[in-house]
């Protein structure tokens, strides 16, 4: 596997491999998991330091919701959310790798200037032109996405004649055209996008075949952690309850590829990655 650049050291291909945990750190008061639960630095830094003690890898920090239906936010309220978060971490752990999730070039920026090392979109870069240029720039790995649709309408419909091809099209596609605007293939990162315009049957069928996407020679992330569709499979379960199933899910991802695991819950996700880590 190659890595993305220097600033993705996490992803050395020269040390054997094991599925990176990428801990997620919403500082959005809508989140659909723990929307508001981070709004002062103090519940921040406390829940940072839980998952460096757990063994994150990487801490994606996001500013805007991204659930189904979710509004819009203004860029200055994602930059008031955003800064000084990665500011305040930064000074807390000053080698942890640290990504922006953001659509929005200008939030991207600054979070960079700010000491954010990678960039995660979930528009895969088409939201906003900029940010192209912006990564083109650059030497930071970048995560690129698909979606079908918007937050807002993504659920509504979803439609695939033949999901896991129609998706490994599209990252191909992007990774071709990005490569051509001046973002180096190995600085790219992709996210099939679990949850994000697809249905239940969706969703399974990408997990039952994370080797189609493998077969694309970039690190592969997963992002189910909490997602509606465990629910669909084992019935209503409260937001907490959902990190059993979401660990078990972790572990078949590494068994099966995955190079990054997006989660809510470090610790539990680190205990399945090690038991996982013995079939490998």
């Amino acid at each position: 596997m190659e890595t993305p650049s220097s600033k993705a050291g996490f992803l050395d291909s020269s040390v054997p491999h094991r599925a990176r945990i990428m801990g997620i750190l919403n500082l959005t008061p809508d989140s659909f998991s723990d929307g508001g639960k981070l709004a002062d630095h103090r519940s921040l830094l406390g829940h940072t330091e839980k998952m460096l003690a757990a063994g994150v890898d990487i801490l994606d920090i996001g500013g805007e919701s991204t659930r189904p239906m979710a509004p819009a936010v203004a860029v200055e309220e994602e930059l008031r959310r955003v800064i000084p978060a990665i500011e305040a971490i930064r000074k807390l752990a000053p080698k942890i790798p640290i990504s922006i999730d953001t659509t929005k070039a200008t939030v991207a920026r600054q979070a960079l200037a700010a000491g954010a090392d990678m960039i995660n979109d979930i528009s895969a870069l088409r939201f906003d032109p900029a940010m192209v240029e912006l990564a083109a720039g650059g030497d930071w790995p970048v995560i690129i996405m698909h979606m079908q649709g918007t937050p807002r309408d993504m659920q509504l419909a979803p439609h695939y004649d033949d999901v896991v091809a129609e998706i490994k099209r599209f990252l191909a596609r992007r990774i071709e055209e990005l490569s051509q605007q001046g973002i180096q293939r190995e600085r790219l990162i992709i996210d099939p996008g679990l949850g994000f315009g697809k249905s239940l049957e969706h969703n399974l069928a990408i997990l039952r075949n994370l080797a189609q996407f493998r077969s694309l020679g970039r690190p592969l992330l997963i992002g189910h952690s909490r997602k509606s569709f465990l629910t669909k499979l084992l019935g209503e379960l409260p937001m907490e309850e959902r990190d059993l199933p979401s660990a078990v899910v972790a572990a078949l991802c590494a068994l099966n590829g995955a190079d990054i695991i997006r989660t809510h819950n470090v610790a539990a996700t680190r205990q399945a990655l090690r038991l996982a880590q013995v079939w490998q």
